[in-house]
């Protein structure tokens, strides 16, 4: 059986179509990356066939267009990694900055309340060192001083249980949110 020979010249026509239609896919291909990245959208195979029109066959066949986007993917998984560890980063600072927040008031609460005790018992042992000497009203008014500072003492000692139970709220959320940023990471170095 003989063959019919096909003149040279529409081989290398046909070969320089198929050239030029594999040179506009790969172009199609580059820009689509381009836009996917652009727009922050998650770079994978099926994202840039639809985007570019072309087959997946073409991407994973052609070398350059599977080189092309596998470079595409790398970069953005990076990108996406950083991204993630620079958001954990904000929330991580912002709750470690709500429990000092939440220390140093409780430090000063409970400095308040040993203040506000010390004076009581001044006062107390004034009352009982003087009370020989004071007439009814003064005494009266000493009283009602004590009371009002009692009252005192019972609001810094709330205002205290409040904020010890917010830096206990406080270090649970941020052990929550270190549990949430070692899964991330987790899942980051995973895909």
């Amino acid at each position: 059986m003989k063959t019919a020979a096909v003149p040279e010249p529409r081989t290398a026509a046909a070969l320089a179509a198929r050239r030029h239609k594999t040179e506009t896919a790969l172009q199609r291909v580059r820009e689509a990356i381009t836009r996917l990245q652009r727009e922050k959208t998650q770079v994978s195979v099926a994202a840039v066939a639809r985007r570019a029109d072309v087959s997946r066959t073409f991407l994973y066949d052609n070398a350059e267009a599977r080189a092309t986007i596998t470079s595409a993917m790398a970069e953005s998984g990076s990108r996406r990694a950083q991204l993630l560890a620079d958001q954990n980063d904000e929330r991580e600072a912002t709750w470690r900055e709500r429990a000092l927040n939440a220390e140093e008031r409780l430090k000063a609460a409970q400095a308040e309340i040993l203040t506000q005790r010390t004076r009581i018992g001044e006062l107390l042992g004034q009352i009982r060192d003087l009370e020989a000497e004071w007439t009814e009203e003064a005494i009266q008014r000493i009283t009602t001083e004590n009371t009002t500072l009692k009252q005192r003492v019972r609001q810094l000692t709330t205002d205290n249980r409040t904020l010890d139970e917010r830096l206990k709220a406080a270090r649970s959320n941020l052990r929550f949110q270190d549990r949430r940023v070692a899964d991330l990471e987790a899942q980051i170095t995973g895909t």
